[in-house]
């Protein structure tokens, strides 16, 4: 048996020892931090998630890029906010920014719709806040249409209801990814721009909402919308239920801006919702 002096004995242990460390600081991997800001797959395809993987949403009444969810809502749909989020690779930074909401907090935003969380939804994947009062839905990248919601108010400065009789009232509509407000026209006919001339000359009062959908939320079937052709060539125009839709000049590519509904009076040009009827 090799024999160790009492004198290297303190040694030899303070070098083991030294291995032991060195042999598990070499195993040790720092974790990588999750992304702040997600994109992951659910039941309803790939949704904005926050670092934990809870589904983020939007609020239909928010179209203006301002939140309307205040007071005894927050209770249910929280804020979400990161001063500087970390993304997915799949996502873009400039489609993220913060909003000042009406106390002074701050709340991020996806390409102007602000997010919040659901209660509800207990773990990562969960989807339970979407369509919650038609009003909210689970925030996807890739919505070619996003649902509006809140007063109506036309060019005249009037207050309008959804059957355009004046008054108060919310209303539900819908609008481009971005919040812009989308519109029929009463003289039209399935799948027939009777409106947009062929020199595209009175395109700029009511421009053609010319897209491809990608995604809609929940509440509307994709299989509704289509595209027509029109006098103009080299346009195509979305159709909703066989109603080309389009886009009102004056407001101006304001979110939720919805002064189209008065010109030249209320009816002639209503908003597109899931009650509007087939067109004719």
């Amino acid at each position: 048996m090799q024999y160790i002096s009492n004198s290297f004995r303190p040694l030899a242990f303070a070098l083991a020892l030294l291995g032991v460390l060195f042999a598990c600081k070499k195993d040790e991997t720092p974790a990588v931090p999750l992304p702040e800001i997600q994109l992951n797959t659910t039941t309803l395809g790939n949704v904005l998630t926050d670092q934990s993987g809870k589904t983020l949403y939007f609020f239909a009444a928010d179209a203006s890029g301002k939140s309307a969810c205040s007071g005894t809502c927050l209770d249910t749909w929280a804020v979400f906010y990161k001063e500087t989020p970390t993304l997915s690779t799949s996502l873009t930074a400039a489609d993220f920014s913060t909003i000042t909401r009406a106390d002074g907090s701050k709340q991020t935003a996806f390409r102007g719709w602000p997010l919040y969380t659901f209660k509800n939804d207990a773990k990562a994947g969960d989807v339970l806040g979407d369509n919650v009062g038609k009003s909210w839905y689970v925030a996807k990248t890739d919505y070619s249409i996003m649902i509006g919601s809140g007063q109506l108010v036309g060019n005249d400065g009037k207050s309008y209801t959804k059957t355009y009789t004046e008054g108060t009232g919310n209303t539900l509509y819908m609008t481009d990814g971005t919040g812009k407000t989308l519109y029929a026209y009463a003289s039209d006919k399935k799948g027939k721009n009777n409106y947009t001339k062929a020199d595209f000359s009175n395109n700029t009062t009511w421009p053609l909402f010319e897209d491809v959908i990608k995604s809609v939320p929940s509440v509307l079937a994709i299989t509704d919308f289509s595209s027509t052709t029109t006098a103009a060539p080299g346009h195509i125009q979305v159709t909703y239920k066989g109603w080309p839709l389009y886009y009102f000049g004056p407001d101006a590519g304001v979110r939720g801006s919805t002064k189209g509904v008065s010109v030249p009076r209320p009816g002639v040009w209503p908003i597109v919702y899931t009650d509007s009827p087939e067109a004719p």
